[in-house]
């Protein structure tokens, strides 16, 4: 048992020889594992310095982005910039995009809205890299432009129109009271004319009868003159009546009555 004992006695004195070797080998382990962890940090480190490098760049054209936006659309502007934000692995919160909201709605005039819509689609472009959203809204504006020219043009057409039928409206409105002055002188002519030819009707029968009457020296032309006065006024009164009872046979008979009853002037002849 004492060999045994012995035997055994040696079988253990190399124990704390193992015992070393393992030691060493849990170092080399530690040794290896904060290297490999050093390694990994760094990688990280340099992983993060892209990430941070890349959102300061992403910064930076979000700002210019929308900058560029609100520079260009001015009083168009309704709100923004607003900004998404993004924290990165330096702590630091950097912006991945951003929002400016202008006003689209047409103007109170045609006119009004064209220019309008050419400022709101200058803003949406005034970026260097316009987003999707940027040409979409550029878009509307121009169709909002190309609706309130065919206003424009429409409005305008009506004008031209309204003005065309005024100016004929007035043309023909010459022309009538042209016409309507021209009968008016034809009829005014034509009554003188007709007077005139009574008066000189008139007067031929007032001469006729005042030659009939007169004698042959100056005293009876003389009385004559007054006779044919006479002669004058019962003509007219009895035009008058021709006119007024519309009786031309009694008027007439009145007429030689008056006529016949009437005193002839006494004549004086130069030669008796």
């Amino acid at each position: 048992m004492i060999a045994t004992s012995t035997q055994n006695i040696q079988s253990s004195t190399p124990s704390p020889v193992v015992s070393s070797q393992r030691g060493a080998g849990a170092v080399r382990t530690s040794e290896t594992s904060k290297a490999e962890e050093k390694k990994a940090q760094q990688a990280q480190k340099q992983q993060d310095d892209v990430v941070v490098r890349q959102l300061r760049a992403r910064d930076r054209e979000v700002r210019a982005h929308e900058s560029a936006h609100v520079s260009a659309g001015g009083s168009l502007v309704r709100s923004g910039p607003s900004f998404t934000l993004q924290k990165g692995p330096d702590g630091r919160s950097y912006a991945i995009g951003g929002e400016v909201q202008l006003d689209v709605s047409e103007a109170k005039d045609p006119e009004a809205t064209v220019i309008k819509s050419q400022r709101v689609r200058a803003a949406a472009l005034a970026p260097a890299q316009p987003s999707a959203q940027d040409f979409k809204v550029a878009g509307s504006a121009s169709q909002m432009a190309a609706r309130a020219r065919l206003d424009i043009a429409i409005e305008r057409r009506s004008e031209v129109q309204a003005t065309l039928e005024s100016a004929e409206s007035e043309e023909e409105a010459g022309i009538d009271t042209d016409e309507s002055g021209s009968e008016t002188t034809v009829n005014a002519s034509g009554n003188t004319s007709n007077n005139a030819a009574s008066s000189g009707d008139t007067s031929s029968g007032d001469n006729a009868s005042g030659n009939n009457a007169s004698g042959g020296d100056f005293s009876g032309n003389t009385s004559q003159s007054n006779t044919a006065t006479s002669f004058s006024a019962t003509s007219a009164g009895a035009a008058s009546s021709l006119q007024s009872n519309d009786a031309p046979p009694a008027a007439i008979s009145a007429f030689m009555a008056t006529a016949q009853s009437e005193p002839r002037p006494a004549q004086i002849n130069q030669f008796v």
